[in-house]
């Protein structure tokens, strides 16, 4: 879950954004990429202006669902991150000294860092950030972000906002862009409802590429998942030899929260493309999540538990190993048995987390086709042999550095 900050308007004199159809209906199509976004001068037309004086003058617009077009006087500086998918997709976009804020930052910062220690240069300075989570709309002045990076619906869904509120910080502080029922194609609130799109993890990071005008790096991150997907797809068994798995989060008493594996949105965007049997994929329930206890994971019998959220400082997954091998129930399911018990990262990921978390849950399904996973007991992202890894570490730093 996540939150938003809130801001006063101030300095809205170099960036303002604005939603042609914040609250309704949405422009067709998208615009371009960084570069070749539609962009119009916003000033004088003096032929003796130098370049850089007319480059900042441009202005540039990015549509998506549900702001509608949303219009940049010049690339956001200070930005207002919510959920670790839009910090990561503002960091692959080359603009991590921008970011202000992120939902609860020490336990984000430090998992999304685990990541990134495998890629030299990319780091996420967290620890002077503003906790998204629970600001109200004056925070949102104080803090006096030029963009926002939240999906407005979502964001008038909070505890601490609502729709008035949202529309008053777009039209004062700084516009929303974001599209937080593309996580699970699940209902965005009715008002927003008639006109709201879904949207893939690339095709939002596409977007926000454009926002930053990084639009190359969006491309040639996107190249590289692609690459990856096809490399994974083409050497996935045959599907009667895949193993049943399981997406998990231990509960109290002897439970588990249970996630939908191959579920639709970007949530399940490190699973989906694997192909493996959900252990519970014909049991019905509604919502992101089913909450059973141990006789019914027993029953299910998944060959392979992936244990969300224990790549973090918060869950041990050697505690979780030894809680499940101790009970005389849980030591009956097949992945106990079996030893794979395995831990996974974040679920609301970026396009870099979501290349890592392809690779890890590939290699945790299929051994035999992707190599063995390490067995992972805490702390960074293993060290795979270059032979073994699925993509290329270096291609990864040089788009996020720019360098490529």
């Amino acid at each position: 879950m996540s939150s938003d900050s809130v801001e006063i308007p101030t300095r809205r004199d170099y960036l303002k954004g604005g939603s042609a159809l914040f609250g309704g209906g949405l422009l067709a199509g998208c615009l371009g990429e960084d570069d070749s976004s539609t962009t119009t001068p916003a000033g004088s037309d003096d032929q003796s202006s130098t370049a850089t004086e007319a480059q900042t003058r441009q202005s540039y617009s990015v549509t998506m669902s549900p702001m509608g077009e949303v219009e940049f006087d010049s690339v956001p500086e200070d930005v207002y991150t919510g959920l670790p998918n839009t910090a990561d997709m503002a960091i692959a976009a080359g603009q991590s000294d921008a970011i202000n804020a992120v939902y609860y930052p020490e336990y984000h910062g430090t998992l999304m860092n685990r990541f990134y220690e495998r890629l030299d240069g990319v780091s996420f300075e967290w620890e002077s950030l503003t906790d998204s989570w629970g600001l109200g709309k004056e925070g949102f002045y104080e803090l006096d972000s030029d963009l926002h990076l939240t999906d407005p619906a979502y964001a008038s869904t909070l505890d601490s906002l609502d729709r008035e509120d949202v529309e008053e910080i777009r039209e004062q502080v700084a516009p929303w862009f974001g599209n937080y029922y593309s996580n699970t194609r699940s209902d965005p609130p009715t008002e927003w409802a008639e006109n709201y799109e879904y949207y893939s993890l690339w095709e939002v990071f596409e977007k926000v590429g454009q926002v930053f005008q990084a639009g190359d790096r969006a491309r040639r991150l996107t190249e590289i998942h692609s690459e990856l997907v096809a490399s994974i797809e083409a050497n996935l068994p045959p599907e009667s030899d895949r193993p049943s798995a399981t997406l998990v989060f231990p509960g109290e008493d002897e439970t588990f929260w249970v996630y939908r594996l191959n579920g639709p949105g970007f949530l399940s965007a490190h699973t989906r493309p694997l192909g493996a049997t959900d252990a519970f994929g014909d049991t019905e329930w509604s919502g992101p999540s089913q909450h059973v206890d141990y006789e019914a994971m027993v029953e299910q019998d998944p060959d392979v538990l992936l244990v969300l959220f224990t790549m973090s400082t918060d869950y041990d997954i050697e505690d979780i190993r030894a809680t499940l091998k101790d009970s005389p129930v849980a030591q009956r399911i097949s992945a106990v048995e079996n030893n794979r018990i395995h831990a996974q990262g974040v679920r609301y990921q970026g396009p870099i987390l979501n290349l890592f978390q392809l690779e890890m849950t590939a290699k945790q399904l299929y051994p035999d086709a992707f190599g063995e996973w390490p067995t992972y007991t805490g702390g960074p992202y293993p060290e795979i042999p270059e032979s073994d890894q699925l993509f290329d570490r270096q291609a990864v730093v040089d788009i996020v550095d720019g360098d490529r």
